[in-house]
């Protein structure tokens, strides 16, 4: 939850480190706020972001306006889980998918292989760890629905992570400590790392919003000995 004000000295403190800064634009944007989201997109460029991750087709297209060549990655929120989508998202000009969370090895493998003949095969992105959407990754709409709160606008509640009542036939089901009926709990990909290496996977990744710096750390570190 930085601030654009910070961008410039946050993507200086990772650079000196050898790290680089990816932004999120990953929300589905009005037409009312096209201004100010140019802004924005010009604001990361100036202060020198490694990539922009997006998921509006129609930002993708402003970026691609703004620098032929700002490095821009296709997020898991476009929600592509074929071959078809990977060069959809060539075609807008991205440089890296993240494929949908819910994506299995037979299927990335399937991606693979229908662009593995391209001249230049797109590199694919992978989550590895971390929480598990429900519905396909920020299509859901249950918490809009209850809370006015979009998944697509970055303001998920996880009405998915909430314990609820199962009622049948207008009685109530005991259901002891078992109560949180719609949540998927969370991905942990650690054994499957070789197969995600067998089907030519570039990168992986970790979720890390809202956890701690040391939740972070420790999971980045277990991933990248296994690696």
């Amino acid at each position: 939850n930085f601030t654009e004000a910070d961008l410039p000295r946050l993507m200086e403190f990772l650079h000196r480190r050898g790290v680089r800064g990816y932004a999120c634009f990953n929300i589905l944007v009005f037409e009312n706020e096209m201004a100010e989201a140019e802004q924005q997109l010009r604001a990361m460029l100036a202060a020198g972001t490694d990539a922009v991750l997006v998921q509006d087709v129609g930002i993708a297209r402003l970026v691609r306006r703004l620098s032929p060549d700002f490095p821009m990655h296709a997020s898991t929120q476009m929600t592509i889980t074929s071959a078809a989508g990977v060069e959809f998202a060539r075609e807008l000009g991205c440089n890296l998918v993240v494929l949908a969370r819910e994506c299995s090895i037979k299927e990335i493998e399937s991606i693979q292989l229908g662009i593995g003949n391209r001249q230049s095969a797109m590199p694919l992105e992978v989550f590895v760890h971390g929480a598990l959407c429900i519905a396909y990754s920020g299509q859901c709409l249950t918490s809009e629905a209850l809370g006015g709160r979009s998944a697509n606008r970055g303001e998920c509640a996880q009405a998915c992570r909430m314990p609820y009542d199962l009622i049948c036939d207008g009685k109530p089901v005991p259901l002891g400590d078992r109560r949180y009926l719609l949540s998927p709990q969370d991905l942990a990909g650690l054994e499957l790392l070789p197969e995600l290496l067998r089907n030519g996977v570039a990168s992986l990744k970790i979720e890390g919003r809202l956890k701690t710096p040391e939740y972070v750390a420790n999971i980045t570190r277990i991933y990248r000995k296994a690696l």
